[in-house]
């Protein structure tokens, strides 16, 4: 099995031997599509990329854990000798089955698979028959991804008893269908195209549900339960060189409860969050999706970032990072919403 440079793995050893030996176990969460090089690039890890991944995990000696149990270790702020890391796949991708299954079990490597169900069996999909397949496995969970993968933020025109009954459907559905066909129900939830607004999010704390969105950064104690970030793990954002600072990174230390809803109500939105006394103004590095780095404004303890000009997008990204000391980044990404904007 191909490793990475002996370069490579002096510089893990020595960058390992400077994290402090009882930092919080802050968590970090990869997020996969496909596996495969014939599947659309935005969505695709290559095997050969992926396989680099696991490689590169393996170098650095970060315990790969079950999702469940290390989000909530995170959340409660639950020391460890460093980060850990979780795996996840969204949508059940037969990809996953036949290529990315293989490798994680020769590492025996844990891993959660979020599944819209009424998806399964389509061409492209997994099975039910190769879900219980891997369901069987102690390694692998399965949860939810909603019923029908829509847009499950309420739309500008729709009726809120008409957005109630369409998300208590596709969410309480799809539970369903996973404990009847799997025997699985775990209290986690995947954002289908890791949008959600403040609504949503409460519709899962009534449920007693995990949260998992596709905005970036690390899970720890700053963290809140239904607005978890994970970092997209495709061709395009997974490479090699910039995966130790992702992997490294630290949940950037302002409350996320704290933070805006998402949904924006003015082009472009401005995102306001206090130093505190970890953050130091001269020290964080903003940028927006589509505009590179930006500017930060301070005023006193609270710090204002915005995007110079009007973002037409449906989703985009404010991110924020500051070092968090021993070559780690705390790390802030902001997911934005704009309803306005056509669906996928």
């Amino acid at each position: 099995m191909p490793r990475l440079t002996q370069t490579l793995t002096a510089l893990t050893v020595a960058s390992l031997l400077a994290w402090p030996a009882a930092a919080s176990a802050d968590l970090v969460v990869l997020q996969y599509h496909h596996v495969a090089n014939d599947t659309p690039r935005a969505t695709s890890t290559s095997p050969e990329l992926f396989e680099q991944q696991l490689d590169y995990l393996e170098e650095l000696d970060l315990p790969v854990t079950p999702l469940l149990e290390s989000t909530r270790d995170a959340l409660d702020g639950a020391e460890a000798e460093r980060n850990r890391v979780a795996i996840t796949f969204d949508d059940a991708y037969e990809s996953v089955y036949h290529t990315a299954a293989p490798l994680l079990a020769d590492r025996d490597m844990p891993y959660t698979i979020f599944v819209n169900t009424d998806a399964v069996g389509r061409s492209g999909y997994m099975t039910w028959k190769q879900l219980d397949t891997l369901a069987n496995n102690q390694r692998v969970t399965i949860a939810n991804h909603s019923a029908d993968h829509g847009h499950l933020a309420r739309k500008p025109d729709e009726e809120k008893a008409a957005w109630q009954a369409r998300i208590n459907a596709s969410l309480d559905q799809a539970q369903e269908t996973l404990e009847r066909e799997l025997g699985q129900d775990v209290p986690m939830f995947a954002y289908p195209y890791g949008e959600f607004d403040r609504a949503l999010e409460q519709k899962l704390e009534r449920r007693g549900w995990l949260g998992f969105g596709q905005h970036s950064g690390a899970i720890g104690r700053y963290s809140h339960e239904t607005r978890l970030p994970r970092f997209p793990m495709a061709d395009a954002y997974g490479q090699i060189k910039g995966l130790r600072d992702k992997l490294m990174s630290k949940a950037f230390p302002v409350p996320a409860a704290d933070l805006p809803d998402g949904v924006i109500d003015r082009n472009p939105p401005e995102l306001r969050f206090p130093l505190g006394d970890k953050l130091s103004a001269n020290r964080l590095t903003c940028f927006a999706s589509g505009f590179g780095r930006i500017d930060t404004q301070i005023n006193g303890d609270e710090v204002s970032v915005q995007a110079p000009d009007e973002i037409t997008s449906r989703r985009f990204r404010y991110n924020c990072t500051h070092p968090a000391g021993n070559g780690s980044f705390y790390w802030l990404s902001q997911q934005w919403l704009n309803l306005d904007a056509p669906e996928d």
